[in-house]
């Protein structure tokens, strides 16, 4: 998710009142140190990782870098590449090649150094190649279309074209016909405002984008902040994280308009949405600033965060982790994603990953 201005205000108002309330401002203490801890580990070396991919072959993950210098910037974070066997960060290369079949016959072209990367989904187009939309927030707002391709051992990205959008995207996932639908979580409001979410406010919508008739509002998915964004296989069912609200949505895409066909809680406020290979959802987000540490304690309150694996069908939850038990790990949590028999934690914040075992 992208934390507004105006977001990050609330959340710090939270922390500091309830601070005041015991007297105290409480200062948290440092992040555990980057390597291994038991069960846990903790892999440095990118820079605000918000969103991940798995690889096709399974050896790396994608990241997106939502590092940016300021809107209109021509230096972003770009795209990192984690390979999960040496432990290492590098930066993902990409080139050009523009085709009209790939987004917006109008986008104005390559986005090159300025992406700054936000939101991302990856999967096979008709043809068998592989695609990543990426949520760009440098120099434009838009979604930037890649192949992912295999090279030297390794993957790299080749830009083919964009779509600009209507206001800020959080989140993309692809539809099996080459467009997507994408979270606007202040597309109602006007910059600064989205605060109105933590009132039940509607501050956005999900857009469609199809290819040769562009994009429109979907109906019916007006909501108070909605973030992370996925799909089934076929397109035709949608799940929605309404990250104010701490719920997961999910809806039939079927129609003109998106019918609500069930609805589920969790602990915290959901970011990104990611599958498993079971079919099962998992989905991660921030607790705010944690104010849940018991009175008396000593112990000083830090953002907390927690997983959670969702039955689609059924919509039911459960829990997979909760880091109110844990020692400061990992700030900004946003995004859950499995590799094997662990899962892979990402954050719109600092300089890491997070490796956590996977109670299946």
């Amino acid at each position: 998710m992208r934390f507004t201005f105006g977001l990050l205000v609330v959340l710090a108002l939270v922390s500091l009142t309830r601070a005041q309330q015991r007297g105290t401002q409480p200062v948290p203490p440092p992040l555990m140190a980057c390597g291994a801890r038991g069960d846990i580990e903790v892999l440095c070396g990118t820079r605000q990782p918000e969103d991940l991919e798995l690889t096709p072959d399974g050896k790396y993950l994608i990241a997106t870098q939502f590092l940016s210098q300021g809107r209109g910037s021509s230096v972003g974070g770009g795209m990192a590449l984690f390979d999960l066997a040496k432990k290492t960060f590098s930066k993902m290369d990409h080139t050009s090649a523009p085709d009209k079949s790939w987004g917006d016959p109008a986008c104005p072209g390559p986005i090159g150094d300025a992406l700054v990367s936000h939101g991302s989904s990856l999967a096979k187009r008709r043809n068998g190649t592989w695609a990543l939309y990426v949520v760009n927030h440098g120099g434009r707002q838009s979604i930037e279309m890649f192949e992912l391709k295999p090279a030297s051992g390794s993957w790299a990205l080749v830009w083919h074209g964009c779509v600009i959008g209507a206001h800020d995207f959080n989140d993309v996932a692809i539809l099996p016909d080459g467009g997507f639908v994408g979270t606007y979580p202040t597309g109602l409001v006007s910059p600064g405002t989205n605060s109105a979410a933590f009132g039940g406010g509607l501050t956005g919508y999900v857009a469609r984008w199809t290819p040769g008739k562009g994009e429109s509002e979907i109906a019916g998915t007006r909501v108070a902040y909605p973030n992370g964004v996925v799909v089934s296989a076929d397109g035709r069912q949608m799940y929605l994280n309404v990250f104010a609200a701490r719920e997961v949505r999910k809806y039939d895409l079927s129609g003109e308009s998106a019918k609500e066909t069930g609805t589920v809680k969790v602990e915290f406020m959901p970011d990104n949405l990611t599958w498993t290979k079971k079919s099962q959802l998992l989905v991660a987000g921030v607790k705010g600033a944690r104010g849940d540490c018991p009175e008396g304690s000593g112990r000083p309150c830090i953002q907390g965060f927690g997983v959670a694996e969702i039955d689609p069908a059924q919509m039911h939850v459960r829990p997979i982790f909760d880091s109110a038990s844990q020692d400061p790990l990992i700030s900004g949590v946003s995004v859950a994603l499995e590799v094997e028999d662990a899962i892979y934690l990402g954050a719109f914040q600092g300089d890491r990953l997070l490796k956590i075992p996977y109670q299946k």
